[in-house]
């Protein structure tokens, strides 16, 4: 039934709000990003990590105990697979590149719905290692694509911002799946264990669909950069972008300019190389947190075993809190470099501090490994922030998904080793090992400024061209 034109206009009366009310609300707002294209992002992310954090907390008992499998079996099945992740992510990049980002993502993230839900139905190792390989390679592969399709419909001044933003919603629905996880882990039944892989699979289906409504977003983003810059400046590029494969802004993905093009341009990129090499080793940090820690401190500390988890919930609030921080005034990649040599260098101080734990009692052991994790989570999220700057910059806008997906190849191959090469060092070789890992970190930072340096003799001799 329709109302009259009287009715619908007349007042209504007014629900008063509570000041509890106004407070929450308020504060929910100014969580919010102000960018409708991020909150559409973030909305994305926060329904597909919540199962992510579900699946994982669940995942050890489930591959274990519901699938029978070995702790051995489990290691060679996951090494396999992170191995599949890390060739995957350069092929992704350059699909994404040729067919447009978002369509590749929709079809990978729903190749993951599928892949996660076969898990329930796996009865045999071989077919386990496989579908492993499988669910990591498009993991890996959409992780890449996701980058390239933030270049597209992000300005260039607010991608690192807008990736920092979306990093803080990742560990925000983390926390919220690891939550639901351990009301599984306590319940502890087959059924329920099964219930939370289905769950994950099902945020990939919801994520895929909403990847496919991007499109609208991607339109409004074009006219709306078209419309803000000078039609003389978009004329220059778009002419340019013809002689020199450079992507116009209404070409954002630069299917248009790279038709042809067979052989990937990040491939051959001396300084993109070199970046991606360092930040996979900064990306060690990772590891520290945890496989490198939880071991030194079972296994060479008096510290006790809680400290395990009060280092998570540290790293985590930590990241939450300063992630968008961090990103303030590096958008230039001078800045950018700089940025990561002191990521690098505190967290060569963390490692230090780390190493005096041993040998302490167990109250002050716990407080030095804390103190450690804090200059761990501050190293972390400021070398974050640097990396997908210089990743962007160096790149400039060029074939994004070759770029990324080369550079998250290089984050990737770091995932997949650094447990084996942290745990090695540090219980192998205790004080010394954590020496040499600080060196090693310290010394990556560090080096991102001459890599900056070569890129800009590499864009100077192009200009001279």
């Amino acid at each position: 039934m329709t109302t009259s034109t009287a009715e619908s206009s007349a007042p209504s009366p007014a629900i008063p709000e509570s000041p509890g009310d106004t407070e929450v609300l308020g504060a929910v707002r100014r969580r919010l990003h102000p960018d409708p294209t991020v909150r559409r992002l973030a909305g994305i992310t926060l329904v597909n990590t919540v199962g992510n954090g579900l699946s994982l907390s669940v995942a050890v008992l489930f591959f274990t105990r519901v699938l029978g499998l070995s702790a051995a079996q489990l290691g060679l099945g996951m090494t396999a697979a992170g191995l599949c992740g890390v060739v995957a992510s350069v092929p992704a990049g350059r699909a994404a590149d040729r067919w447009g980002a978002r369509r590749v993502l929709v079809t990978l993230v729903s190749v993951q719905a599928v892949g996660t839900a076969g898990y329930a139905l796996v009865h045999s190792y071989p077919a386990f290692v496989a579908l492993a390989c499988l669910v990591s390679a498009v993991d890996r592969g959409s992780a890449a694509v996701r980058n390239a399709l933030y270049a597209e419909v992000l300005p260039a001044d607010r991608r690192v911002a807008g990736r920092a933003y979306l990093r803080v919603v990742t560990n925000v629905g983390i926390c919220l799946g690891t939550a639901l996880g351990a009301i599984a882990l306590q319940v502890d039944t087959r059924p329920v264990y099964v219930a939370a892989i289905l769950a994950d699979a099902a945020s990939f289906v919801v994520a895929a669909l909403l990847f496919h409504r991007l499109s609208d977003l991607r339109r409004s983003s074009v006219v709306e950069r078209s419309a803000g810059g000078g039609s003389a400046v978009d004329g220059s590029v778009a002419d340019q972008a013809s002689k020199t494969g450079v992507p116009k802004p209404s070409d954002p993905s630069g299917k248009g300019a790279k038709q042809g093009r067979r052989r990937n341009p990040a491939l051959r990129d001396g300084p993109f190389l070199a970046l991606t090499v360092l930040n996979a080793v900064l990306c060690l940090q990772f590891a520290v947190l945890e496989v490198g820690v939880p071991l030194w401190i079972v296994q060479q500390t008096d510290a006790p075993r809680i400290t395990v988890a009060g280092t998570l919930v540290v790293n985590t609030l930590l990241v939450i809190t300063l992630q968008m921080r961090a990103t303030r005034g590096i958008d230039e990649r001078t800045a950018a470099a700089r940025a990561c040599g002191r990521a690098g260098m505190v967290l060569a101080a963390s490692c230090l501090v780390l190493s005096l734990a041993h040998g302490l009692p167990a109250v002050a052991a716990a407080v030095v490994v804390l103190g450690g994790v804090v200059l761990q989570s501050l190293g972390e999220v400021v070398g974050q922030a640097g990396g997908w700057a210089l990743s962007y910059d160096l790149a400039g806008e060029r074939d994004h998904g070759a770029y990324q997906g080369v550079f998250n190849a290089g984050t990737a191959a770091a995932l997949m080793a650094g447990p084996a090469l942290v745990s090695t060092l540090v219980i192998g070789y205790g004080t010394i090992g954590w020496v040499v890992l600080g060196a090693v970190l310290a010394a990556a930072g560090l080096a991102m400024r001459p890599v900056v340096r070569w890129a800009g003799r590499r864009d100077a001799g192009l200009a001279a061209v």
